[in-house]
């Protein structure tokens, strides 16, 4: 195993360094392994909470700054960040307006949030809970009990992010959230395996010339195994999964992400492949993301996540954003 790092127990930690170091937008707590906008709290606007195991950058800590999240709470390497976190990043981020915990569908998130949410009440903060689970690629596992979170979490987290930055109630920013998530769906193909720093071994075994289709973010399994084959035959079956569990048409938001190392250039040709057969099946694609947003640490492969836009969540999209890894308008 090569990894640029100091030792597998150090790296969220050394990470977290480096973050504040480049981010001095950001407030990063090393103790409590909390990352913060640097501003604190504004009287009045809901803040907004997520967080989920490290290995997925810039997924979450990318994501806090105006217009997105208030705190974001890292766990160890595919691991969740336990309720004491979540309580404190919670509290700290109270403008007296509530707060929004946005949760990826895997079962330790969704314990972890659930208990934090119980702890923070018993300190007078209001939290309502958003529950992410667009993957259309397997409806029950032993990490999940119905659909895993993944790629439409960015689209809750901006939406909703946007939402509060206006000073909307809690309940309306929980409501577009949700929204958000009932209009998306998601679907990955990973070409390689990802290699967890603490084991040195991939995470599961893929043949040279074999695919993954409908893989999770910390590589579990899919539908099926399958030969390796062309960028517009594996955007096809991404595509496909989507539309068959929601059909699209008008304006739609589309992210194609990649996983953690496959290169710019084939995320682009594979968005080439997705935006032509989304509009060959009527849709219209208005808005866009190409590049590494929710990843997988070191995997190869990508996703595709379709949102059904509005004029709401199209003006909301459009809204300044200013965060590590999102930043237009501003």
């Amino acid at each position: 195993m090569k990894k640029l790092i100091n030792s597998a127990e150090s790296l969220v930690a050394d990470a977290l360094r480096g973050l504040s170091a480049a981010h001095p937008g950001l407030r990063v707590d090393a103790e409590n392994r909390i990352v913060f906008r640097a501003a604190g709290p504004r009287p009045g606007k809901v803040g907004l909470v997520s967080g989920g195991g490290s290995g997925h950058e810039p997924l979450h800590a990318g994501f806090v700054g105006y217009g997105m999240l208030d705190a974001a709470c890292p766990g160890e390497i595919f691991t969740s960040p336990v309720p004491d976190q979540v309580v404190e990043a919670g509290t700290a981020v109270d403008g007296g307006a509530g707060v929004l915990h946005i949760v990826k569908n895997y079962t330790g998130d969704v314990l972890n949030f659930r208990m934090a949410a119980e702890l923070a009440a018993e300190e007078g903060v209001t939290v309502e809970s958003v529950l992410v689970d667009d993957d259309v690629a397997v409806r029950d596992s032993v990490h999940t009990a119905g659909r895993r979170g993944t790629g439409a979490t960015l689209f809750v987290e901006k939406i909703a992010g946007a939402l509060a930055e206006t000073g909307a109630p809690l309940a309306e920013v929980a409501r577009v959230a949700r929204e958000v998530n009932e209009r998306s769906r998601s679907f990955g193909v990973a070409l390689s395996a990802c290699t967890v720093p603490a084991t040195g071994a991939p995470s599961f075994d893929l043949g040279e010339a074999e695919v993954e289709l409908g893989v999770g973010i910390h590589g579990e399994p899919g539908r099926t195994r399958a030969a390796m084959r062309s960028a517009r035959e594996l955007v096809a079956v991404a595509v496909d999964a989507v539309c068959a569990d929601m059909p699209v048409s008008g304006d739609v938001l589309v992210m194609l992400n990649g996983m953690g190392a496959t290169p710019l250039v084939e995320l682009y040709a594979a968005f080439a492949e997705a935006a032509g057969q989304l509009e060959g099946r009527g849709a219209r694609v208005a808005r866009s993301l190409v590049g590494n947003y929710v990843t997988s640490l070191d995997m190869q492969g990508f996703s595709v996540t379709v949102c059904r836009l509005s004029e709401e969540l199209t003006r909301l999209w459009d809204a300044p954003v200013e965060t590590p890894a999102l930043r237009w308008g501003r």
